[in-house]
Formats: structure tokens, sequence, C-alpha cells
């Protein structure tokens, strides 16, 4: 396994940050935050028509650009670095991921290629008002009613799903336990007997919604009952994509932390120099690295299929969320009484930091399913 970025990476990488350096400065992101919408539509067709980040790892054959997760990774690094509010995790990493490996062959020719233009907006709906990730948690059925399906139960914390075109939904066959019995399902937002709610949440930056299904009228998406491993695969990919996403922020923080201690003066001398400031800053440095080797292992290890991806996934989000939790609280420490103020952009960082610490399971989730992949 290769452990540096390709010549293309590079440029990629480079190209992108400067586009989201103009595009996403924290005045655009606490202007957007303030929305319901939670993105910026002239920037979104720019990101999908223009920079065809919409579909970076979906293949040529569906309409998308046929690179793989270590890209589709780059790209949530840095709009993490820059807190892009855009729909980008929930359409391309959650929801074109999960119809990749769910879908059949018609189906991903028929739903490909709109998230892959950015035309449509999908997102994917797992957990409900418990919040747990594991599958085996699903409580909402699915029943075959005069040929068609009907959903009936409620989804929450689902990313962006209060304006989502298409919902791809987690279901169970009626008194199935455990895994059996799951099913994916294709929803369009407008359906009938779908309520959607906008959620308060303590980042306003990444949007969530409550989905209250009343006999709502679904699709099947793929096998009937064999929900289990793709839903696995696509949570695996979006754990890596998510600890990357943490990396691109931790560094933010971790830079413009250091910038602050190198200007702000105290006793005659910049307060950088202080030697305990120094071995805090040593320490942060540390974290950031292991937790960036961690995530840019784990996106790799999918691109050369590695039998251990669940297992790295879940190590790389783990570290990433403790880190860049962890630098956040330090880079408010360190800009003193200013960085708990609304005007100091830290809380940003600070805020998506907490919510991505829970996201997709919390640390002591992924450190238990680490142990059970590799049988500790």
């Amino acid at each position: 396994m290769k452990f540096s970025f390709s010549d293309e990476q590079v440029e990629f990488r480079t190209a992108l940050r400067r586009f989201l350096s103009d595009t996403s400065p924290t005045s655009e992101v606490r202007r957007i935050m303030e929305t319901d919408l939670g993105y910026d539509a002239d920037v979104w067709r720019q990101m999908s028509q223009e920079l065809g980040l919409t579909g970076i790892h979906v293949p040529e054959s569906y309409g998308g650009q046929g690179f793989g997760v270590s890209e589709l990774a780059i790209a949530a690094e840095e709009m993490g670095r820059s807190l892009l509010c855009a729909p980008y995790f929930a359409s391309t990493v959650m929801g074109a991921t999960s119809i990749m490996h769910a879908g059949s062959e018609d189906q991903k020719q028929a739903l490909l290629p709109g998230i892959a233009a950015g035309e449509v907006i999908a997102t994917l709906a797992v957990t409900e008002p418990h919040g747990r990730w594991e599958p085996e948690a699903v409580a909402m059925t699915a029943t075959q009613q005069g040929g068609k399906y009907v959903l009936n139960g409620v989804k929450s914390f689902v990313l962006d799903g209060h304006h989502a075109d298409l919902l791809i939904v987690e279901a169970r066959q009626p008194e199935s336990h455990g895994v059996d019995g799951l099913s994916f399902f294709t929803v369009a937002g407008d359906a009938a007997g779908l309520d959607r709610v906008l959620l308060k949440s303590v980042d306003p930056t990444r949007k969530l919604a409550k989905l209250t299904f009343s006999n709502v009228e679904a699709t099947l998406l793929g096998e009937a009952g064999n929900a289990f491993g793709p839903l696995q695969d696509t949570l695996d990919i979006a754990a890596i994509c998510l600890a990357n996403e943490m990396v691109g922020g931790t560094e933010r923080l971790f830079e413009d932390a250091i910038s602050y201690a190198k200007m702000r003066v105290q006793f005659g001398r910049p307060i950088a120099s202080f030697q305990s400031l120094k071995h805090k800053a040593s320490e942060m440095l540390m974290e950031l690295e292991l937790a960036k080797s961690g995530a840019y292992y784990a996106a790799a290890a999918v691109d050369e299929g590695d039998e251990d991806v669940s297992a790295l996934a879940s190590l790389a989000k783990a570290a990433a969320a403790d880190t860049y939790m962890q630098t956040a609280i330090h880079a408010v420490q360190i800009h003193g009484g200013i960085g708990f103020t609304w005007e100091n952009d830290t809380h940003l960082w600070y805020k998506r930091a907490k919510s991505s610490e829970v996201f997709l399971g919390g640390s002591d989730y992924h450190r238990e399913r680490l142990m059970q992949e590799w049988h500790v």
C-alpha cells in the first residue's frame, strides 16, 4: 500500500482548496448556516458541473468521474477544513455510495447519473429517535400491500433529509429481528404520507431532519432482506470519509490557534514562546498526524480491497473524533477570553467537532466494533 499521494491527487487537493477558500470563507459559512436550506445553490452547481465533485467516486458508466475512495476522502478533508455548508456528505458520500452497493444494474443506471450531476440530492436514512447506528437497531417496517411496499416509522438525525430529493431508507420486514429482514428502499422527497421536520442541533452547519413515514409508498432497492452487507459497506466508507473530514477541521483549528499564539503578546513576548504552549502545540501536532495516518490508510484500504476495511474504518473514525474534539478544546483555550465569543470563528469548528463525534457512532461504539472485527 502506498503511503504518499500521487502528483494528480496533490494537484486535485490544491485546486479544491483554492476553490473552497474563495467560496467558503467563514463569513459565507455564517450566512448559510442561518438558512433552513443550508447551502448555496450557485456553489453547489459549480461543485457538480464545473468540478465534477458530486460524482467523483461514481463509475464513469453511471455518469461519474470514476475515481476511488481516496479521492473522495481528499474532497471530504478539504471540505472539513473550510467547513463547507453543502449536502455533499449526504448525497455523494452516503446516498450515491448506498446505491452503488445495494442497487441492481438497472437501478444504478437510473439513479446515479442524476446524483453524479448534482441535479438530484440524495440522503441515507438509517438512524431512528434512539440515535443508534447498528443495523439491528432499525425498527421501521416495510410491508407489501397490493404488490407495493409501504413504510411506517420514524427516522431521525437524517443528514439534509428536510430537502433531499431522494431518500434511501433502511427498513425491515415485520416480525424480523437482528440483521435479518433488512432492505433498502427509495422514496421521493415529496412522497405522500411523508412528514419532514428540520431539527435544531448544536451544529448549524450540518442540517439534520426528522422524517415520519405513514404508509409511504417505496421502491425496493436491490434484493429484499439482503441489505445488511451493503449497509455495512456504505457506513464503512462514510466513516472513513468523516474521519478525513475531521482531520481537515483539526488541521485548520491547529493552524489558526498557532497563528494566534504567534501574534498574541503577553509579558512582552508572543505566547507561542511559552514552554507550556510549546508542549501543548507539539502534542496537538502529534495527535493530528496520527489521526491523518489512520484516515489516509483506511481510504487507501478500500481502493485496494483490504479485508480489514471495517476495522480500519472504526479505527480511523474513533481516532479522528477524539483528536478533533480535543484540538477544538485546546484551540479555544489558546485563544483565551476571545475564544469563547461568538465573534471568534473557533466555535464554528468546535460545534462541528462535537456533532461529528457522535455522527455515524461515537468513539466507544467504534472501539467496540474494532475489537469485534479483529477478535481482540
